[in-house]
């Protein structure tokens, strides 16, 4: 028959092409209908797509104001520290390398200082970069000193790249001054003529960048630590 009343459209709420309070509500998934129900499955469908696993994705790697502020002053305060420092070592490495390389320590210290304290991917590269940037006018190398200090930053971005950045224990920043302390002599070996020093000479070369570079990263540490106690870098 052709007639309809409430009950009928009740009983036929599931026909293709009906729609009405009940069926709206008791099929929020089917195609084409919409409704109370449809909105709310699309609106959790859309807060799965952007929810926390979606901002984990690529949240690391985000660089909000206050981190930039911080890297930035890091920097700064690098710069400051390596400029007469620059000279000191350029001045040392030719009569006295022994001295010269006791210093090469406090090119890790700003990003030792910054990985420790904001515990984020690549803070320590960028505070290494703005270090290097800083010094050009001042350091008598020109943009030489950014790759010099993006180089030495390099080594302690290292150890947690190969970890992902997920992990941030305090031996890491270690393991990154070791390993620049064993890289640096061997790339300067001609620059430093190591090949005409006795054995003995050579590894106390090898040993004063060793202790520089531990050294320069366990005082970058302190100075971070004692940074987060002060309340700079706030939570982790």
């Amino acid at each position: 028959m052709s007639g309809t009343n409430a009950a009928g459209d009740a009983n036929l709420a599931d026909t293709p092409g009906r729609t009405n309070a009940i069926g709206d509500a008791s099929l929020p998934g089917t195609p084409g209908r919409t409704g109370s129900g449809g909105d709310a499955l699309v609106t959790e469908t859309a807060a799965d797509m952007t929810g926390p696993s979606a901002t984990r994705t690529g949240g690391r790697f985000r660089f909000p104001t206050a981190i930039l502020l911080t890297c930035a002053a890091l920097g700064v305060a690098g710069a400051v520290l390596l400029a007469p420092m620059n000279w000191a070592a350029t001045i040392l490495t030719g009569p006295l390398p022994f001295l010269g390389m006791a210093l090469a320590g406090l090119w890790l210290l700003p990003s030792v200082v910054a990985l420790r304290l904001l515990r984020r991917p690549l803070v320590g590269l960028l505070v290494g970069l703005i270090a290097g940037l800083v010094l050009v006018p001042f350091s008598g190398y020109g943009f030489q000193s950014v790759a010099t200090n993006v180089w030495w930053a390099a080594f302690t971005e290292l150890p947690f790249l190969l970890v992902f950045w997920r992990y941030w224990g305090t031996w890491m920043h270690y393991v990154g001054a070791v390993v620049v302390a064993l890289v640096y002599p061997v790339l300067a070996w001609a620059s430093f003529n190591l090949g005409a020093m006795p054995l003995g000479l050579q590894i106390a070369f090898f040993a004063t960048t060793m202790a520089s570079c531990i050294g320069g990263t366990a005082l970058g540490i302190l100075i971070a630590d004692r940074l987060r106690r002060a309340g700079v870098g706030g939570r982790r």
